[in-house]
């Protein structure tokens, strides 16, 4: 007898389902039998096939009660992403919206009687470490390159905390994703990460391509697919502890771009700018408590880079059709 999934059947809503984490978790949900809603900034053109999209902005309470109404499960995915060039340029786009996301979403899913919720936060919460460890968060403070939207994270934690404390709300997840790459990325040359920004900038034929740094920093990279995979389980086994999701294993800006070249059939040279700062030298994340529930990433650096650069060959202009905080008039700082 086949074991029907927990999902099966089950209303769930994902904020920022258009997104980079939310596509490969709205096509996983939908596989196990779920009804899905997507709630989303973007245009519709973006909406997953097979779901409700709504096309909302939930920096407004009022607009978040609506759409939790008559949810099972909540995955709150919503965000903003941006480079660390942004993050230190444009701080409040980052902490204020985050900040109000968060606030809302919870509240109008505890009003709205959800019975499981999903809290997507960063490692951006962490301090500079050799390896990030869950239960240190509280003991030290967000890196100086994070700090705007680690603290905007962090509060969303202490939100949960709250809330399993006044209302015995026991089953609010937090994640702690590594940096997250895959297709559907933010490939926008002003604040792209460094995966899409990598991959953009090489496959328009820049050569040589420059690169911030000498190539030492380490970083744990995951695929989109895989964080989908752990929330997922992570809801389903009520986890109420703060869980990180990453790889677990170390690699170089210099093995990254590596990576990168190897997908391409005419590989640009390569220039290190050593005089532009590279960020916290390593975050590592710890794995074992993530571990502990059965999560184990199943994309290779090397797999998932591949599908990442095929889907933006195919998909190059569909990359740019999407919401972008940094552009939003009602966040672009005026005659200030």
């Amino acid at each position: 007898m086949t074991k029907t999934s927990f999902f099966h059947d089950k209303a769930v809503l994902v904020t920022g389902g258009s997104g980079l984490i939310g596509q490969p978790l709205v096509r996983l949900l939908l596989a196990a039998g779920a009804k899905v809603r997507v709630a989303s900034l973007d245009p519709p053109s973006r909406a997953p096939d097979g779901v409700e999209f709504v096309r909302v902005d939930l920096r407004n309470l009022a607009n978040c009660m609506p759409v939790c109404a008559d949810m099972d499960y909540v995955f709150h995915l919503a965000g903003v992403k941006g480079s660390p060039a942004m993050t230190a340029s444009r701080p409040a786009t980052f902490f204020v919206p985050t900040l109000m996301f968060s606030i809302n979403m919870m509240e109008a899913a505890r009003r709205a009687g959800v019975k499981r919720y999903l809290f997507t936060s960063s490692v951006g919460v962490y301090s500079p470490a050799a390896l990030f460890r869950e239960d240190d968060v509280w003991k030290t403070f967000p890196s100086e390159n994070d700090k705007f939207a680690g603290w905007a994270k962090r509060m969303g934690e202490l939100q949960a905390e709250a809330y399993q404390i006044e209302y015995e709300w026991n089953e609010i997840s937090v994640v702690r994703p590594g940096n997250v790459y895959g297709p559907y990325d933010n490939f926008d040359a002003n604040n792209a990460m460094v995966i899409p920004s990598l991959i953009r900038r090489a496959l328009s034929g820049e050569n040589p391509l420059s690169i911030w740094g000498d190539g030492s920093p380490v970083r744990d990279f995951i695929f989109a697919e895989d964080v989908a995979r752990g929330m997922m389980l992570m809801v389903e086994h009520g986890v109420s502890e703060p869980v990180n999701l990453a790889s677990g294993q170390p690699v170089s800006i210099r093995q990254l771009v590596e990576v990168i070249l190897d997908c391409l059939d005419d590989a640009p040279e390569i220039a290190w700018d050593t005089s532009k700062p590279t960020g916290d030298k390593e975050r590592l994340m710890s794995m074992e408590r993530a571990q502990k529930y059965g999560f184990e990433p199943q994309i290779s650096l090397a797999e998932g880079i591949a599908q990442t650069v095929a889907w933006y060959r195919q998909n190059g202009e569909a990359a740019y059709k999407r919401y972008n905080a940094f552009t939003d008039p009602e966040m672009t700082p005026q005659g200030h």
